[in-house]
């Protein structure tokens, strides 16, 4: 027995796409990212989108879905990132 290549990409994104839920869900409750790296989601956004437009390049539905969204999701936590970093310095 064969798994077809597509059933297994759609498997990873599944999977590498939901690790980001609950992170993205807390994140947006509790408006917390005092733990959360600049550094470290800035750069994983910008990856992502890259993945994205790779997968429009190649037309590749399965990479498509999965980095448009997780691509929401951590633009969702960087949004909150940044914000605390900019308007929530400590003194």
């Amino acid at each position: 027995m064969t798994i077809a290549p597509e059933i297994i990409g759609y498997l990873a994104a599944t999977l590498t796409t939901a690790s980001f839920v609950p992170q993205a869900i807390l994140t947006i409750k509790t408006k917390d990212t005092e733990s959360l790296s600049l550094g470290m989601y800035s750069t994983f956004t910008l990856g992502v989108l890259c993945w994205l437009i790779y997968g429009i390049y190649l037309d590749d539905k399965a990479i498509i879905f999965a980095n448009a969204i997780t691509l929401l999701l951590a633009a969702s936590i960087l949004f909150f990132k940044i914000y605390n970093v900019v308007y929530k310095k400590k003194a």
